[in-house]
């Protein structure tokens, strides 16, 4: 082959000498192929382009990361506590939804409850990001004043499910086991100084609520102090609970009638006639939070504190006394009482064993 004469194919063109003219069909292929090539091309971008994520997309990025990372940050820094009470929040928010008819202001209860549960989030989630003492206080007593705001708004809600007392059921099962009724009873031995004894006795329960997590909480005992709150919590959110399923008013009510004379004393009698004239509820008696909480308290002492439990030991039946004989409860409410708590000592341990296990395998 004459190197001169490169070759040159085209359809019909020239062919070197000795070589016969080719007849192609080259350009219609390459055309064919270029256009099939082109095609691949432009699926392959389209499939690339639909791959990659949007502007909007892009931009949404660090809002979701940071968001998902706000969540996880609240939900470690919220303890069993927080967990209790939300479900509590959750029942109270099923009763304004379900049976708002019969509750006044259901709709302002909810945004309260709502701003309520919106502050313990944030209380928890702060406390947990900084060491301000400030913050840390607050974050480990708020369920002291808790408790008395959810007591207090039964008032509203104790008949929301049921418009009627269950008294005499109560009066009934006391009559049967006592033959009496045990406060009417008991006012044959009324005299100022038991009297003003006896309403002292019924206001330890607002000590044994402070004292032994005081104690607790100065040492720096931090998973007995909320083994405790965690217990108290779920004790008071069941009685709670009860009183709107069971209504009942207490004998200072419904036994009126065969309890005219009142109970005059001293000092104590006089405290406890102040609060009761501005935060007495008409209902609630059953079970006794008093003792419900107070059970807790002695149980817990006696774990964690056997002198405090010896020293408030006789206090405490005093007290369970105290509410009957103070009209404030019956017999019945205060074995209820007593069963809530010891049931709320044991699911409070078991809710806070729980706890730390799932924080030590995370």
């Amino acid at each position: 082959m004459n190197p001169r004469h490169p070759i040159t194919l085209e359809c019909g063109g020239w062919a070197p000498p000795g070589l016969p003219k080719i007849r192609r069909k080259a350009p219609a292929l390459a055309a064919q192929k270029g256009t099939a090539l082109q095609h691949h091309l432009q699926k392959g971008h389209a499939n690339l382009m639909s791959s990659l994520p949007t502007t909007q997309e892009v931009h949404s990025i660090p809002a979701k990361n940071g968001l998902s990372q706000h969540a996880t940050e609240l939900r470690q820094a919220c303890g069993a506590f927080e967990q209790i009470t939300f479900a509590y929040l959750t029942w109270i928010l099923f009763l304004l939804l379900a049976f708002h008819n019969n509750i006044p202001h259901a709709a302002k209860y909810a945004a309260l409850h709502a701003i309520i549960a919106v502050a313990i989030a944030q209380l928890a989630w702060s406390a947990a990001r900084s060491r301000s003492k400030t913050l840390q206080f607050a974050r480990h007593w708020y369920p002291l004043p808790l408790y008395i705001f959810f007591f207090e708004e039964l008032q509203a809600l104790v008949h929301s499910i049921h418009r009627n007392w269950f008294d005499p059921w109560l009066i009934q099962f006391d009559y049967n086991l006592a033959g009496v009724h045990p406060s009417v009873w008991l006012a044959r031995f009324a005299n100022p100084t038991l009297n003003d004894a006896m309403q002292f006795a019924y206001m330890t329960y607002f000590l044994y609520l402070v004292i032994l997590p005081a104690s607790l909480y100065i040492q720096k005992d931090r998973a007995a102090f909320w083994t405790v709150m965690v217990s108290t919590g779920i004790a008071h959110y069941s009685v709670y609970i009860i009183a709107v399923l069971f209504p009942i008013e207490s004998p200072h009510f419904a036994l009126e009638s065969l309890n005219p004379t009142a109970l005059p004393g001293g000092a104590f009698t006089a405290t406890i006639e102040l609060i009761e004239r501005f935060g007495r509820v008409h209902g609630a008696a059953f079970p006794s939070a008093h003792v419900a909480g107070s059970m807790v308290a002695i149980l817990a002492a006696r774990r964690y504190r056997p002198w405090l439990f010896w020293l408030c030991l006789p206090f405490f039946t005093m007290m369970c006394v105290a509410t009957v004989y103070g009209r404030y409860h019956y017999i019945a409410d205060v074995l209820a009482g007593l069963a809530v708590g010891a049931i709320g000592w044991a699911a409070g341990q078991w809710l806070m064993d729980r706890s730390c296990s799932c924080s030590g395998a995370r």
